[in-house]
C-alpha cells in the first residue's frame, strides 16, 4: 500500500470521508448476517470442511501470489454509490429467482459455513469478490497517475438482474449509459482513450449484449457500448467467438482462504480422499439441453455413478447446500459438466477445488473461456467428449478406458490448479495464495501493454 505522502493532496483530504463512507457501507451492506451459533452447528454438520488429527502435516502450496513492480499498478475508482454499493439497498430484488440478501454479506462472499475460509457464496457474486480483492490488493495505488490498469467497480451484473422485468428498454440501461458518461468525463480516460480500463462482471455475456433486433429476455446492452468495447471486460462467460476484449474469469467456488497454509491443508485433503465411485452428475434436467437429461439417465442406471439431481418432486433440493455438493464430487474421479442455460456453470470450479477431474461435452464451456487460467494441454487436467459423438451415450465405457495412473496424474494436475481458481479471502493481502484476481490483474496488464504499445 502507499503512504500518505505518496498520495495527491487532493485524495488525502478526501480521505476521511471515503473512510466514514465505506464504513457505513461496510456495516449496512455487507455486516454477515448468521450468528455465532449457527456457525458453530454448521461447523459440527459439516466435517468435510473441518480440520482433523489427521490432517497435521501438509505442504505448502506451489502457487505464487503477483508480484507488484513499477510496470503494474491498479487505480480503482471511487465511483458514486449508484454503480455498485447502493444496488445493494435493493439485494432483495437483485435476482429474479432468489434473495440475495444473505450472499451479499461478507463482501459477497455470503454465509460463513465453516472456519478456515468456507462460505456459502452465491455463483452471481464475483463483481464484488472481486472489488473487495483489489480494494485490499497490494498492487493498488491512489495515485492515477502512477497506474498502469484503471479498475472500473461497477456491479452491472446486479443491475442487469435487477431490472430483467423492467419492459422499458430505456429505464433498463439508464445506469449502464450513466456509467459510461461519468468515466468517458474523467481525465484519465483520455490517456489511452479507456484502453486501459476495465470491468468486472459477474453474470455471462449474453445478459449484457441485447441489439435492437434480438428476442428480448430481459438483457441489458452495457458490452455493446462503444465506450466499454475499448475496454477490458472481465466475465465469467465471455462471447466465444465475438468476445474480443472480454476475458474469462472463474466463477466463486465456496473455499476463500486467508493463508497459503490453509489452501495447502485443502489441497493435501484432496490428494488423500477415498473417491468410490468413477463418475457423478449434479444437475438439473433442461428443455434447451437434452444432454442433460442423457446425464441423468445414464448416471442412474449405473452403479459407478453418483447422482444428484437438482429438481426433487419435493422441491427440497440439496443442490444449493455446498456440503452436499463437495461430498459427491469428492466422492468422484470424475465430474460430468453439461451445457446448461449457457455454456458454462459453476459446478466446473467446485469439481476443481474437489479434486474431481472435470468431463466437458462443448469446448466453450472452459477451453475457449479461461485461458489466462486453464493449461493448454487439456488432456492434462480433463476429459473431453464431444455431445454430438456416440461416445456421449456410453460415458461410463469412455472414463472406464482411461487408466488408474493417468488419473493420479490428472488430478494432481487439477490440485495444482486450484489456488489460481479461487478467490482468496479479500483481507489476504500478502497470504502467497496466487488467487483468480492475481492471475487476472497480471494477464490484464500484459494484455493492455501489448494495446497500447
Amino acid at each position: 500500500m502507499f503512504s500518505e505522502k505518496q498520495r495527491p493532496p487532493s485524495l488525502t483530504r478526501r480521505g476521511g470521508f471515503l473512510v466514514l463512507f465505506v464504513s457505513a457501507a461496510w456495516l449496512v451492506f455487507w455486516y454477515p448476517f448468521t450468528d455465532i451459533n449457527v456457525i458453530q452447528q454448521q461447523q459440527h454438520e459439516h466435517p468435510l470442511l473441518n480440520k482433523t488429527q489427521h490432517d497435521s502435516e501438509v505442504n505448502e502450496s506451489p502457487s505464487a501470489a503477483a508480484t507488484c513492480d513499477k510496470n503494474m499498478s491498479v487505480y480503482v475508482y471511487p465511483l458514486p454509490a449508484k454503480f455498485n454499493l447502493g444496488l445493494l439497498r435493493h439485494c432483495h430484488n437483485l435476482n429474479v429467482h432468489t434473495d440475495m440478501c444473505p450472499h451479499v454479506a461478507n463482501s459477497g462472499l455470503g454465509q460463513p459455513i465453516s472456519s478456515g475460509g468456507w462460505f456459502a457464496t452465491n455463483q452471481f457474486t464475483t463483481e464484488m469478490i472481486f472489488h473487495a480483492r483489489v480494494e485490499n490488493h497490494p498492487c493498488r495505488t491512489w495515485d492515477p497517475a502512477l497506474a498502469s490498469l484503471f479498475y472500473v467497480p461497477y456491479y452491472g451484473g446486479f443491475h442487469v438482474s435487477n431490472k430483467f422485468r423492467e419492459r422499458n428498454l430505456t429505464a433498463r440501461d439508464e445506469l449502464d449509459v450513466s456509467l459510461v458518461d461519468f468515466i468517458q468525463a474523467q481525465p484519465w480516460w483520455n490517456k489511452h482513450n479507456g484502453k486501459d480500463h476495465f470491468v468486472a462482471l459477474g453474470r455471462v455475456v449474453r445478459d449484457f449484449i441485447r441489439k435492437p433486433n434480438d428476442r428480448d429476455y430481459g438483457a441489458g446492452r452495457l458490452l455493446n457500448l462503444p465506450a466499454v468495447k475499448n475496454m477490458s471486460v472481465l466475465i465469467i462467460e465471455r462471447h466465444p467467438w465475438q468476445g474480443k476484449n472480454q476475458y474469462g474469469i472463474p466463477y466463486p467456488s465456496y473455499f476463500h482462504p486467508s493463508t497459503s497454509q490453509e489452501m495447502a491443508w485443502w489441497q493435501n485433503k484432496m490428494r488423500k480422499v477415498r473417491r468410490p465411485y468413477l463418475f457423478s452428475f449434479i444437475g438439473a434436467p433442461r428443455r434447451k439441453a437434452a444432454i442433460r437429461n442423457e446425464f441423468i439417465r445414464q448416471c442412474g442406471e449405473s452403479t459407478r455413478c453418483k447422482l444428484l439431481n437438482c429438481r426433487t418432486p419435493d422441491g427440497h433440493s440439496k443442490c444449493g447446500e455446498p456440503s452436499e455438493v463437495l461430498k459427491v464430487m469428492t466422492e468422484s474421479r470424475f465430474c460430468l459438466q453439461a451445457p446448461g442455460d449457457s455454456f458454462t456453470r459453476r459446478s466446473t470450479f467446485d469439481s476443481v477445488l474437489a479434486g474431481c477431474i472435470p468431463v466437458f461435452f462443448s469446448p466453450h464451456s472452459a477451453y475457449t473461456q479461461y485461458g489466462w487460467y486453464l493449461p493448454g494441454e487439456r488432456s492434462s487436467y480433463s476429459v473431453f467428449i464431444d455431445q454430438k459423438s456416440k461416445a456421449s451415450e456410453r460415458i461410463e465405457e469412455e472414463l472406464m478406458k482411461i487408466s488408474s495412473k493417468k488419473v493420479k496424474m490428472m488430478r494432481e494436475k487439477l490440485l495444482g490448479l486450484i489456488p489460481s481458481l479461487t478467490y482468496a479471502h479479500p483481507n489476504a493481502t500478502n497470504s502467497g495464495i496466487g488467487d483468480a484476481v492475481d492471475v487476472a490483474l497480471v494477464s490484464l496488464a500484459k494484455q493492455v501493454n501489448k494495446i497500447i504499445n
